[in-house]
């Protein structure tokens, strides 16, 4: 099925019972642990760049707290932002305390900024924006002036005011560098861009993190949306359905998620149907190695 097919199925207010594959909505998404500590963390969940860096308007927040009550009903917790985002950490922050759902989120923000006083002074607010103390991830966004930001991570998370400590990029030239403080320094997290269009994480920094037990969070997981305009205009193939895929989406999702290092994707969207999509790429099994060969021969003729 096309993604815009279930789309318009779900808009219309229908719902794909996962007969085909012999899924079932009763089943849990699939989780993987934190292995700095053995939390389980639901492997779908949700960005925020662009898409919620919205005003008080009510036409404009509805359909994100019906973004935010999709993946919560299937399961998922992870709500990335940051500083960079506009005002997406306070819209995070104010419409999921409306929807009393703030307690259920595993709330990820970023540090984006250089010096120690204006990194401590943007990571409280950040924390102010999103309510949420102890806030369960600070990363330094695009590893911008992380010598100084992880001391202060480190003394972050001994005092209890961050559970976790991580870097992000979102460029493939960045991996050399995220590599080598992965080898100097201890990390919970590192996030980065990893998609069927972009595989060249699969080298060697996924590898690393398996090897150093740091968890991973993807994004640009659609390539931009490249990957979607790859298959526009044709169907998916019969045989995705054999590991649960039933739109290009999930296809693209459960590839990565494939991937024993990769902990949650998170991509980022404002229409409730592609997070009800998005989340139903963590039900079902996932592709195996032969089927991951023909999901790449099928984009790359």
């Amino acid at each position: 099925m096309k993604r815009r097919n279930f789309v318009r199925l779900v808009a219309a207010g229908c719902t794909l019972p996962f007969n085909s594959t012999g899924m079932d909505l009763k089943d849990e998404v699939l989780k993987r642990k934190i292995p700095s500590s053995g939390e389980l963390l639901p492997s779908i969940g949700l960005g925020t760049w662009q898409s919620f860096d919205v005003g008080p308007n009510e036409n404009d927040r509805e359909p994100l707290r019906a973004v935010l009550d999709t993946m919560i009903q299937y399961g998922g917790t992870v709500v990335d932002s940051s500083p960079m985002y506009g005002r997406s950490e306070g819209v995070v922050g104010e419409i999921s305390d409306q929807m009393s759902v703030n307690a259920k989120l595993f709330a990820a923000t970023k540090v984006w900024t250089t010096g120690k006083k204006a990194g401590i002074s943007q990571m409280d607010r950040s924390i102010e924006l999103m309510r949420k103390k102890p806030i369960d991830l600070m990363q330094i966004h695009n590893m911008q002036d992380w010598q100084t930001h992880i001391e202060t991570l480190r003394d972050w998370k001994e005092e209890g005011k961050v559970r976790y400590i991580g870097i992000t990029h979102y460029v493939e030239s960045a991996f050399s560098k995220m590599e080598q403080i992965m080898k100097d320094h201890p990390l919970d997290f590192i996030q980065l861009n990893y998609s069927m269009s972009s595989r060249k994480a699969e080298e060697s920094i996924l590898p690393l993190a398996l090897e150093k037990g740091i968890a991973v969070l993807i994004n640009r997981p659609y390539g931009g949306g490249s990957l979607f305009r790859s298959v526009k205009n044709q169907d998916i193939p019969e045989w995705a359905m054999e590991f649960g895929a039933e739109s290009w989406g999930q296809f693209f999702l459960k590839y990565l998620l494939s991937n024993p290092a990769v902990t949650c994707v998170i991509p980022g969207t404002a229409k409730p149907h592609h997070m009800l999509d998005n989340m139903k790429a963590g039900f079902g099994r996932l592709p195996n190695e032969r089927e991951k060969q023909k999901m790449i021969k099928l984009l790359y003729k």
